[in-house]
């Protein structure tokens, strides 16, 4: 976390989506800003490896790498934020992604929405 000259408290971190496509896993990274209060809560509690939902404003926008090349950065502006089970566990044996959450809600189907 950092702050601002005039004092207001900036905290900035990356996120990784992944999903799968065909046969394989694609990973997306979003770079993410809070401010004032979200941004103070966020540095005390968010962990690297820790699963969060974030809401807030997306901007794309295009760049130039000083060797020329073009790259697309996608910024995200969060305005609410929630904390999502525990860190990722690392296993060497192969478990899939729904096996390394924990659902604290169980099957939906035992749900009456």
């Amino acid at each position: 976390m950092n702050y601002t000259p005039d004092g207001t408290a900036v905290t900035k971190f990356s996120i990784a989506v992944s999903r799968k496509v065909k046969d394989a896993e694609e990973t997306t990274w979003y770079n993410c800003t809070a401010w004032r209060n979200l941004a103070e809560m966020l540095s005390k509690h968010l962990k690297k490896g820790q699963m969060v939902f974030v809401q807030g404003d997306l901007n794309v926008r295009q760049y130039t790498t000083k060797d020329g090349r073009n790259g697309v950065s996608q910024d995200v502006t969060i305005d609410k934020v929630q904390f999502a089970g525990g860190k990722k566990e690392e296993s060497s044996t192969n478990t899939s992604k729904s096996d390394a959450f924990d659902d604290s809600l169980g099957d939906l189907e035992d749900h009456p929405f």
